[in-house]
């Protein structure tokens, strides 16, 4: 369940940012794999046409491949970090709501059965990865172009709980925040911290999602 449109959080809400910091990360990163992805490419090219006092060389081709693959994973970095650099999560009274930075709709507290918080430790030196979760009580639009991306389909926490729930990931600056605005609004719903196993996070379910597109639009 989910309301979108013209609503939007009360001006006493509680807005966490969770894009300005992975932003700060990629798009430096963005530009560096873009700019090598411009020297593979002429490079590349540049064999494969003889430039200079070389003959054309078939092997130049290699290059142009690898530079437009290139290019393509900095842009698209660039393009996804630059769109996520105004994403937040606000908290109030209604819900928590949820901005990608050009839509943004709430998951109302009326609507979930539970809420708690999960993380994780990667790599040797155990940084740990938070996640926010948000068991519903009701059906989920796993279509939502805002919210269908954080849906998840697992093992129920506890029998008293749905498998579908939102998966909300979250920075490790932002965790306090978040979940002290969360248990001031609604304490009742509030199940605690758990520790999951690495890579325990996942990824939307995009190829589920484009089959019910399709077969929506036929």
């Amino acid at each position: 369940m989910s309301f979108s449109g013209e609503l939007s959080p009360s001006p006493s809400a509680t807005v966490v940012p969770t894009g300005q910091r992975a932003s700060r990360r990629m798009i430096p990163l963005g530009l560096v794999l873009t700019a090598i992805s411009t020297l593979v490419l002429f490079g590349g090219i540049g064999v494969a046409a003889g430039f200079g006092d070389g003959e054309p060389n078939p092997k130049g081709i290699g290059g142009i491949v690898i530079g437009l693959f290139m290019g393509f994973v900095g842009v698209t970095s660039l393009i996804t970090a630059w769109a996520a650099r105004h994403s937040s999560v606000s908290v109030d009274q209604t819900g928590l709501w949820v901005s990608n930075g050009k839509a943004r709709n709430v998951i109302p507290w009326q609507s979930l059965a539970g809420v708690g918080l999960h993380w994780c430790k990667v790599g040797k030196r155990g940084v740990k990865i938070y996640s926010i979760e948000l068991c519903p009580n009701a059906p989920v639009d796993r279509d939502d172009p805002v919210l269908w991306p954080l849906v998840r389909d697992e093992e129920p926490l506890h029998a008293t709980l749905p498998r579908l729930r939102y998966r909300l990931p979250v920075p490790a600056s932002s965790r306090v925040a978040l979940v002290t605005a969360i248990q001031q609004q609604v304490p009742q719903l509030w199940f605690g911290e758990t520790e999951r196993q690495a890579g325990y996070v996942g990824v939307p379910d995009s190829k589920g999602h484009r089959e019910r597109t399709r077969g929506s639009s036929r």
